[in-house]
């Protein structure tokens, strides 16, 4: 698939650049990270939580609400699913440039189906800073022609852990599988206790 640069005006659809953010700090934590051969995603990690950066990013793209900073590093090439949440996902690369293959929350069928072939890819360069938006379907970065991602991934406190109340499981309530988590998966990738919504090929860079 046609992979575009952040800097297309399509873009704008999906999220935003965020110039000026001081990442040195973590910069250096991200690059100690583990990379593994398959993918691996921590929500919270306290030493870069407890870095100025965290303040700054606190207050400058969340206006002042409690995030949490963790990281999705790894090696992947497949699409697998889709996901959103109330509020925006500041993803960073380090080491190397990542790809993310990205949806519209307006494109989704109102039986919560999506077809992949909506889906764009976009190019996103080492150490530059982006905010999907709430109202984007994403999942796991990729890496660039084989190579391993680490990717810095910034949510609204709280995301992304255990569901601890019941839900009724119909309607939207169905994709729910995580605390500010809905998730449309693909019946290839073989997700237990997801619902395959995803129409259409499987992608893979």
């Amino acid at each position: 698939m046609e992979i575009l640069s952040i800097n297309d005006p399509s873009f704008k659809l999906y999220g935003r650049v965020w110039e000026g953010l001081d990442l040195a700090e973590i910069e250096k934590v991200m690059l100690n990270a583990p990379c593994p051969d398959d993918v691996v995603y921590e929500p919270s990690i306290p030493e870069m939580e407890s870095l100025a950066a965290a303040k700054e990013i606190s207050n400058r793209v969340y206006g002042g609400l409690p995030i949490q900073i963790g990281y999705c590093n790894g090696h992947n090439k497949m699409l697998n699913a889709l996901e959103y949440h109330r509020g925006s996902e500041l993803n960073v690369p380090f080491g190397g440039d990542m790809i993310l293959m990205l949806g519209l929350l307006t494109e989704v069928e109102d039986d919560y189906t999506y077809d992949t072939s909506k889906v764009k890819a976009f190019r996103v360069p080492e150490g530059t800073a982006v905010e999907i938006y709430g109202t984007t379907l994403h999942y796991a970065p990729c890496g660039v022609d084989g190579a391993g991602f680490r990717g810095l991934v910034v949510l609204p406190q709280g995301t992304n852990y255990p569901i601890e109340f019941t839900l009724p499981g119909v309607g939207e309530d169905k994709l729910a599988c995580m605390t500010n988590k809905w998730l449309i998966a693909h019946a290839d990738a073989h997700i237990d206790g997801a619902f395959n919504g995803l129409k259409g090929v499987n992608l893979s860079l």
